[in-house]
């Protein structure tokens, strides 16, 4: 037997598991219940401390893949599953001996170990435990966004589905991670045709998940069509991959567009990595290519400033809510303010006690970001409502009182799905 482990803090090798026998023969003691959905292959949880652990049996050589692939997207920064193990040659013993077994044949078989991802569910849940049309079109946006940037970086999946991904709240909005990588493949770039056929494999796909829901549940919400919300999948798609990969031609005298482009496509939450000009209709204009890289513009930047790591959408607004603190001090200061030191104190003295103030037992599974992005979107209605900023501390109170205690006694509503994930 042979354990290859990715992380040493994940030292995921209990030795006293039937790890020479096939999934399927493990005592169902060792599993937890779990929102899943659904798999091709024998899938089973298991708990190890404070976290959970997804064990998936396949064949060696896939195995291996699939685990070298999740390690290779983890290190680009892309939102994949964590890959923690993967368990090869079940069938001899720790010294290399063959091992007697009287169930299957373990030949061949290996075990991929991912860590689950907290918060995150898949499409099937979200849908069989009703949600509204508009959260079914985020989830699209969020399978498109994924798609996009896992072709940016070169990833073919070869199996886009709303089956192979979950997603997680993201500051209202949902981030969708690839949670199944065994008919991928890296490049060094990806062509127009291989783009073009994934775009048709997910067309597919997506068109046959919607379809077994809609006859599950007797209908999708807003009475969708799924033929053509997969066909807005393509859509979205090419919609955001022409906006970060298009030409612009401008003047000669418009070179502040160069600016403008790059903060638009900084604002999505992308990186520019090399910007080409050249020259067209004998010098009179400049064609501009952007090369977009590696993503997650903001969660980077939050990251280096206050040490918080957090979704795209909410990095932004954390940001966001950030600068408007630097600013104000600034005002009152009379002087620039310094980012690293705004930040500090924005960390320290805004955002931390915010969220020591919401009582344990109310949070539910919301993460800190999400429970503040939350806090914010309460602010702004209340002020709203009264004409007038009410502070962040009467926000806090009122969305404790207003919010989570009213939620804590709801059983299941779009609000709260995210938070029963288990």
């Amino acid at each position: 037997m042979k354990f290859q482990i990715a992380s040493p803090s994940h030292y995921f090798t209990d030795l006293e598991l039937p790890w020479s026998k096939h999934l399927t023969e493990w005592p169902d003691e060792l599993f937890v219940p779990v929102a899943r959905g659904i798999h091709r292959n024998v899938v089973r949880f298991v708990p190890r401390g404070d976290k959970v652990y997804a064990l998936k049996e396949l064949a060696q050589h896939i195995a291996e893949k699939e685990y070298r692939l999740l390690r290779e997207l983890g290190e680009l920064g892309l939102p994949v599953v964590e890959p923690i193990c993967v368990v090869t040659e079940r069938d001899k013993t720790l010294s290399g001996r063959a091992k007697p077994n009287d169930g299957m044949d373990m030949t061949g078989r290996a075990l991929l170990i991912t860590e689950y991802l907290d918060g995150a569910l898949p499409y099937r849940v979200i849908i069989e435990r009703g949600t509204t049309e508009k959260r079914l079109h985020h989830m699209l946006d969020a399978l498109a966004e994924l798609l996009v940037r896992l072709h940016l970086s070169g990833f073919y999946w070869g199996d886009c589905s709303l089956s192979n991904a979950l997603f997680r709240r993201d500051a209202g909005q949902l981030a969708a991670y690839l949670v199944d990588a065994e008919t991928g493949e890296l490049l060094p770039e990806l062509s127009l045709g291989r783009r073009q056929y994934d775009l048709e494999v997910a067309f597919t796909n997506l068109a046959g998940d919607l379809m077994d829901i809609e006859a599950l549940l007797n209908g999708l919400p807003g009475g969708l069509d799924p033929v053509e919300l997969a066909e807005s999948l393509v859509a979205r798609y090419n919609t955001l991959w022409d906006e970060l990969t298009s030409e612009q031609i401008f003047a000669r005298d418009e070179q502040y567009l160069v600016e403008q482009r790059i903060q638009r496509l900084n604002n999505m939450g992308f990186d520019v990595e090399e910007i080409q000009l050249e020259s067209v209709e004998e010098g009179q204009r400049m064609r501009m290519r952007a090369k977009v890289v590696e993503p997650w513009h903001h969660k980077r930047i939050l990251a280096t400033l206050t040490g918080l790591r957090v979704e795209e959408n909410q990095a932004r607004r954390l940001l966001n809510d950030l600068n408007r603190y630097r600013a104000w001090w600034s005002g009152e200061a009379g002087r620039e303010v310094p980012e690293s030191l705004a930040a500090y104190r924005w960390l320290t003295e805004i955002f931390q006690p915010a969220i020591d103030a919401l009582p344990d037992e109310l949070r539910g599974e919301l993460d800190d970001a999400e429970l503040y992005h939350e806090i914010l979107e309460h602010r702004w209605f209340i002020s709203e409502s009264s004409k007038t900023d009410v502070g962040l501390s009467a926000a806090v109170q009122s969305y404790i009182d207003n919010v989570l205690r009213q939620r804590s006694g709801t059983d299941m509503t779009d609000t709260t799905l995210f938070q029963e994930s288990r």
